[in-house]
């Protein structure tokens, strides 16, 4: 739809966007900010990619400073995906509440701000997340006035395009998102100007968009430039080496933060340029931007350059400094970096090659990465979160993550690379010369900046493209080797010392993630396992009686729990309906589920009564496991009577359906959860299931969803079973847990017991 900005001064063309869709967005933004007292807002909308929330509209700040955030993956933890996934708005009024609650959003903005997220829905139809950035109020929450005022535009907003698309109009989003242009710059009162330029420091005005509007005469002496070719151009657009990504955090603090803030830079990508020093002071209406001359710091940040082609003898003097300087910064971090893949092929080592695909978000990725791999524990996870944060750091479109196993390596995660291609490599053995083996024998990533500089080191090799580049990382963790990384490029690029030295340093982290997912994968089959063999593979068939059961792991965490039912006949002719659900997840709530089960099972067939049961259940787990809890609902039925007696134990309350279809929640008396008290008491309470009456026994994991009451759930689940034809039983069941089964992002187990009087006395 729009062409992309690859620079920082660039801003993207809004020339193709939809104006209806465009004139409802910069409405909807101009009323969210001045509801909640704002500076900056910004909308996402859905885009046709499945999860995926696209930047459409920016307002207030630099469209450009902000690339990173562009594009959001509705399953990553940040405020904006969180609103969309919950429905809820999330209010972050400081920066101690950000940290506490997304320390990824922090780490890439670690300045002091207040940001609002409201989503954008109407109905069950959910269009995108407004944002709202507003100034910091430490330790005071966001008001309830502006909570409705945010509320309302957006739900105004939702109204807007909803109208809009049933016109035809266009309500996801594609392309680069568009900037609300600012007011023309404004030159100042002439008393100001004269006042400014008797200064012998160089002074810009810049408005919040980062335009240029006053430029006074020590500035347009000491840039060399005319203020006219100055005045209404954006910074970064005038001045480009301000625009390196080293300094972009600078720019955030300032637009963001409110507060002053000075950094030295280099005028010019190229040494020796001058070194001036940058003082940002922000205000509301913009921010006062001065220059002065300054010494060269001692740590001075690199540009990534473009090479020159030359003569041979001046691009080896070109390499030789490249390798002097990747070999000095490995050392400096305890790190290995290859950069001995340089083969002649007579092709210009320096000739065409792009060298960065998105240098606004090279700073802000690589931590993200690391943060966001220490909440994955599966293997699975590990190379999402690589796909999302690593390759749009450093502008790559394929990624192969291989996996050791037996001194062979395996394909354990493919994208972008053609279908079936890597297929030939899957299971390859250490002993066969591939970069994919070689990086990971001798511990050395391989770059390689052209496709013919890949074939050239690996005769006859199997290539998916001829253009591009390519980057072979070992992954090793804590000296044992797990295996290998590959980076795909589209186009040939250069690999600077800065790069290579994140890149080779991220790898160890992804082994360090990687390793450490394989022994939770190990852990959860162990503990999937034991569950599978301690749940009832079938339950009793009985005459007026029938009995449903129903299990789902839980898709976050650990996943295995510590949720079960059964189905017990006593011998005297009655059927015990149990369910339960032990603390935590993993092999031990596993293992401890089938210890109560067993347990419940011997009580039930000794002839206890069910508050002999529960009772007698709740001191063996304290016996057993001091600081383990359950909870549990045990039901005593005669099928020909369809007389009940039920004891509970912190459980959630059964539902009833009647045979006219009216379901109701069931108030059983019971006492605190199994594992706590050894005195617990758990009365019984006696009821009646008439005949075409469905009594259902679930789990939390059924009725939570997080951000709303259990109630909620609860209540959900009962105009299911409400709504639910009452035969076959399995239908009835399949139907209660479909929607849960089909939730990718469930974080607790869920088990399910329904039983259904078929007949006997009425």
């Amino acid at each position: 739809m729009m062409a992309r900005a690859d620079s920082l001064g660039a801003a993207p063309d809004t020339g193709d966007a939809s104006d209806a869709t465009a004139q409802v967005l910069v409405r909807a933004a101009t009323r969210a900010v001045e509801a909640v007292g704002g500076y900056a807002a910004g909308i996402y909308l859905r885009s046709p990619t499945t999860g995926l929330l696209l930047l459409a509209l920016f307002t207030g700040l630099p469209l450009q400073l902000f690339r990173p955030w562009w594009r959001m993956q509705v399953n990553r933890p940040y405020p904006v995906a969180e609103a969309y996934r919950s429905g809820q708005a999330v209010l972050l009024p400081d920066a101690e509440s950000a940290m506490s609650r997304f320390p990824q959003l922090m780490a890439g903005l670690p300045f002091t701000f207040a940001s609002l997220y409201e989503p954008v829905t109407a109905g069950t139809e959910r269009f995108g997340v407004l944002v709202v950035l507003r100034e910091a109020t430490p330790g005071i929450p966001v008001g309830t006035a502006d909570r409705e005022r945010l509320r309302r535009a957006a739900e105004q907003l939702a109204a807007d395009l909803t109208a809009l698309a049933q016109a035809g109009g266009r309500v996801l989003w594609e392309g680069d998102p568009i900037g609300v242009p600012a007011p023309p710059p404004e030159a100042g009162a002439e008393g100001a100007r004269r006042a400014a330029d008797r200064l012998a420091q160089a002074v810009l005005s810049l408005d919040r968009e980062g335009r240029i509007g006053y430029v006074n005469t020590a500035a347009e002496s000491l840039l060399g430039i005319d203020g006219p070719h100055l005045r209404g151009r954006l910074l970064w657009e005038a001045l480009p080496w301000l625009g390196h990504p080293a300094y972009e955090d600078h720019f955030r603090a300032g637009f963001m933060s409110g507060e002053p803030v000075h950094f030295p830079a280099r005028r010019g990508r190229h040494p020796p340029g001058q070194w001036l020093s940058v003082d940002l002071y922000p205000a509301a209406d913009g921010v006062t931007l001065t220059l002065g001359t300054f010494a060269k710091p001692a740590y001075a940040p690199t540009a990534r350059t473009r090479r020159d082609p030359g003569a041979d003898a001046h691009t080896r003097a070109d390499t030789d400094t490249v390798t002097d300087t990747a070999v000095d910064t490995a050392a400096d971090v305890d790190v290995d970096v290859d950069v001995e893949v340089d083969v002649d092929v007579g092709v210009d080592r320096y000739t065409d090659l792009d060298v960065s695909a998105d240098e606004a978000s090279a700073l802000y990725r690589p931590v993200a990465l690391a943060i966001a791999l220490t909440e994955a524990v599966t293997a699975r996870q590990v190379s999402a979160v690589v796909t999302e944060e690593l390759l749009p750091a450093f502008g790559g479109r394929q990624l192969a993550i291989y996996l050791l196993d037996e001194r062979h390596l395996y394909l354990a995660w493919e994208t972008g690379f053609p279908q079936g291609f890597l297929n030939r490599f899957d299971g390859v053995s250490l002993d066969v010369r591939l970069p994919g083996v070689e990086t990971l024998t001798t511990g050395r990533p391989m770059f390689f900046e052209s496709m013919q500089h890949l074939a050239a080191a690996y005769p006859g090799i199997p290539l998916d493209a001829d253009v591009g580049a390519r980057a072979f990382l070992p992954l090793i963790a804590s000296g044992r080797p797990v295996g290998s990384c590959i980076l795909g490029f589209d186009s040939p690029r250069g690999f600077s010392p800065e790069e290579r030295t994140v890149l080779t340093a991220l790898a160890g982290l992804i082994a360090q993630a990687l390793a450490r997912a394989r022994r939770y994968d190990s852990e959860v089959a162990l503990a999937r396992g034991l569950q599978s063999a301690l749940l009832p593979h079938r339950l009793p068939v009985r005459e007026h009686v029938d009995t449903v059961g129903r299990y789902l792991p839980g898709t976050q965490g650990m996943e295995v729990g510590g949720d079960w039912y059964d189905v017990v006949e006593t011998g005297t002719g009655l059927l015990a309906l149990v369910i339960g659900d032990v603390q935590g997840h993993g092999v031990a709530a596993a293992a401890t589920m089938g210890q109560l089960r067993s347990a419940v099972r011997a009580f039930a067939l000794s002839g206890s009564t069910p508050e002999q049961v529960v009772s007698g259940t709740n001191q063996l787990l304290i016996d057993l496991d001091p600081g383990q809890f359950a909870s549990c609902c045990y039901m005593l039925l005669d099928p020909t009577s369809g007389s009940v007696m039920a004891a509970r134990a912190g459980h959630p309350q059964p539902l009833l359906r009647h045979p006219d279809g009216r379901t109701e929640v069931l108030d059983l008396a019971g006492g605190v959860v199994l594992g706590i008290d050894p005195e617990a008491s758990y009365p019984v309470t006696e009821l009646r299931l008439t005949a075409g009456s469905i009594l259902a026994l679930y789990t939390d994991g059924l009725v939570e969803n997080p951000g709303l009451d259990i109630d909620v759930g609860v209540e959900r689940l009962r105009t299911a079973l409400e709504a639910a034809r009452p035969s076959p039983l399995t239908e009835t069941a399949d139907r209660l847990i479909s929607e849960a089964g089909n939730t990718a992002d469930r974080p607790d187990d869920i088990a399910l017991l329904l039983a259904s009087r078929t007949g006997g006395d009425p």
